[in-house]
């Protein structure tokens, strides 16, 4: 990536330990206010995830950040980030961090680096998404030097399933890692009901692997606040770690609960697609309208997602 150009700065807390961090989540908020405020920083990269950034939210500065709008980027646990950001107004990006996902970028699929540079760096008014075709899960030991930047093997994709739905829809993108977005709700930063209409809502499960009875159960309660009601569709990432009967399950779990509990046979539904904690993975820019096409099988934006 050294030919992008970029030029890194490090913030205090993005090499501290653990337990620091565990204990001050008010310099880690710090540290992202600085960031958005310093003239310099075009964008926010998140090093990792983790699994306490929700409690962040209340010490980040609204003022700063959203009269400084940026590309901040990452996934998992950044859920409550970029849905804070997108919140203010922007767009956010939900996509690799440095070290699950860009660190590897040399020994994974070129179109995936292709990608990466088409979204942070070439201003378009339309982008069609490509699946991979390929992808891996889980890292290597990152504390051995020996493995850095490499890659777990690659396996074969079995492509996007379109359970249901049919034409075309258009919605603005909206949603993260579906366990994280449970962090948010009955907070102040969960979205107010007026904002789900005709919004995209894309899910993805995280490394912890979430049985599929709590998967159900996190979308009834998107059923119960009238979700389902307002939205023009649902879109879900690879599901990471699932065997594929334990992914057909998972599917008929997702239809199960949108389709029959929640009557709406024709929302459309689209699962396995390249996105979150399986790699490569797509860029998702929250805030930015998308178009799905049941006929041709196709996913792309449809405004431009970088000013």
């Amino acid at each position: 990536m050294n030919e992008w150009g970029l030029k890194v700065k490090e913030y205090p807390t993005a090499r501290a330990d653990a337990s620091f961090l565990s204990r001050d989540h008010r310099a880690r908020a710090k540290d992202i206010n600085d960031a958005f405020a310093d003239k310099e920083v075009k964008a926010i990269f998140a090093s990792i995830g983790g699994d306490d950034s929700v409690r962040l939210l209340p010490f980040l500065d609204k003022k700063i950040i959203a009269e400084n709008p940026k590309i901040i980027m990452g996934y998992s646990d950044i859920t409550t980030l970029l849905v804070f950001g997108n919140l203010q107004g922007f767009v956010t990006f939900y996509g690799p961090a440095i070290m699950a996902g860009l660190s590897q970028i040399e020994n994974l699929p070129k179109s995936f680096k292709s990608h990466v540079y088409e979204m942070l760096f070439e201003p378009k008014q339309s982008y069609e998404y490509q699946s991979y075709g390929q992808y891996c899960e889980g890292y290597l030991d990152w504390s051995k030097p020996e493995n850095v930047g490499k890659i777990k093997e690659l396996k074969t994709d079995t492509g996007w399933r379109f359970l249901q739905g049919s034409g075309k829809v258009e919605g603005e993108l909206f949603g993260g890692c579906i366990e994280v977005l449970e962090f948010l709700k009955g907070t102040d930063f969960w979205p107010i009901k007026e904002f789900w209409s005709g919004k995209i809502l894309f899910f993805e499960t995280s490394e912890e692997k979430p049985p599929i009875d709590h998967v159900k159960w996190m979308l009834r309660n998107y059923g119960t606040q009238d979700v389902f009601e307002k939205i023009s569709a649902v879109i879900f990432g690879r599901a990471r770690d699932y065997s594929p009967e334990e992914k057909d399950a998972l599917d008929n779990a997702i239809k199960s609960i949108i389709a029959e509990e929640f009557e709406k046979p024709d929302l459309p539904i689209v699962t396995n697609m390249d996105f979150g904690h399986t790699d490569p993975q797509f860029i998702l820019p929250l805030g930015v309208k998308a178009e799905l096409d049941f006929q041709n099988k196709k996913f792309r934006l449809v405004e431009s997602w970088l000013e």
